[in-house]
Parts: structure tokens; sequence; C-alpha cells
């Protein structure tokens, strides 16, 4: 699985259902994926920015119906499989050399019963597919977006951030950063990344005089 809430996560990061937080960014699409029987045709695509949680959403899934999870970006061109639930991960990179193999798995699955859940950074009508045949089906399956984080995310995810390195930030430092970061997943992960690297590095303590020497150079 390429990993979220999705960035390169270290070693330890907590994935698991408990530590989803729901907000109004992602309600629907947390919705959606813990009621598969639902899903038009049993598929559904959940598309959102970089490290908004579409991979902790497929591992909820995955944990959920023990569900068999492939990368789109290096999936075989000679895959098969007889799972009853399978995730595709990152469907915007599927190779060309690969979308044969997509198309049989979609079929495959639809054909037998199956469950499909894909994750994408952009909805099916932007995915370059060359096959008309699984563009077409891929353009029809249900969407379900995640949105830039609201405050209550965004908290959320600075916090889990940094509890996932092992630190509790104080309060003040969550709510200073919320107010000098931009409002988007990456930003979030990108200024814990730099704290975590500050203090390592210089001995300081993760606070918010060495958050504003970062933000303000």
């Amino acid at each position: 699985m390429a990993d979220q809430l999705t960035f390169n996560w270290p070693t330890g990061v907590a994935l698991g259902p408990n530590d989803f937080f729901v907000s109004g960014a992602n309600a629907q699409a947390f919705a959606m994926l813990t009621a598969p029987q639902s899903w038009p045709d049993r598929k559904l695509v959940v598309v959102g920015p970089k490290g908004c949680g579409k991979s902790h959403l497929a591992r909820i899934f995955q944990f959920q119906t023990d569900a068999l999870t492939v990368d789109a970006g290096s999936l075989a061109p000679d895959f098969q499989t007889d799972a009853k639930f399978v995730i595709v991960e990152d469907m915007e990179i599927l190779p060309q050399a690969s979308e044969e193999a997509m198309f049989h798995l979609h079929n495959h699955l639809r054909n037998t019963g199956g469950t499909l859940l894909m994750t994408a950074q952009t909805a099916p009508t932007r995915w370059s597919i060359a096959l008309p045949d699984l563009a077409s089906r891929m353009q029809a399956t249900t969407v379900t977006q995640i949105d830039n984080p609201d405050d209550a995310l965004l908290s959320a995810l600075i916090m889990k951030l940094f509890a996932d390195r092992q630190m509790m930030p104080k309060p003040a430092l969550v709510q200073y950063l919320m107010t000098r970061i931009e409002r988007s997943f990456a930003a979030a992960a990108d200024i814990v990344n730099q704290l975590d690297d500050a203090a390592l590095t210089s001995g300081r303590k993760i606070n918010k005089a060495l958050a504003a020497d970062l933000l303000d150079n």
C-alpha cells in the first residue's frame, strides 16, 4: 500500500481503525468505505490530495475485509487473483502495459460478485488510460472525495503526525502551526518533518520558538 493518512511514513505509524479521525472533510468517504454493500457495482474510488488519508481508509477496509492490496504502479501485466476484495492504490499512475490486467481484474470482480476499492489523487476522468473499455468502466465508478482539512481535521492531523514520532506537542504549538501553514495535508506533514529534523540537529525542544524560526526563514 502507498502509505497515508499518505506519505512515506516512518516506522510505527498508526494506521488502525481507531486512529482515523473523522471530520466534515472526510466524513462522506469514511461512511461510504464502511458500507461497501451500498457501492454501485461494488466498486468505489476514493479521491483526494497526497496525505489526506486515502491509504488509511484503504487499510481500514483491508482490516474489515481481508482485502488484497496492490499498487497500480507495480501491477504486473499478467496479474490475476481469486480474491473477493481488492484494493488498488494510486490508480492515476497505472502503467499502460498493465491496463489489460486491470481491465480483466475489474471484469472478474464484477462477474464474481467481488468488490473493488481504488484510491487516486485525481478523478477517473483525469486518468491517462489508453484502453477505451477500461477508461469507460473507470469513469463509471462512483467517486468519493476527501477535501482539504477543516480546522478539526488539521489539528488532529498535526497531533497524529507528532504522536507517530512519539512526541506530544503542546496545544499552543498546534494552534500556532494551524495559523501559519497552508491548509493542506502535505503542509502539515512537511512542517512536522522539519520540526523533528531541526530538533534532532540542534538539540532544541519542539516549541513555538523553533517553529517560528523555521517558518520565518
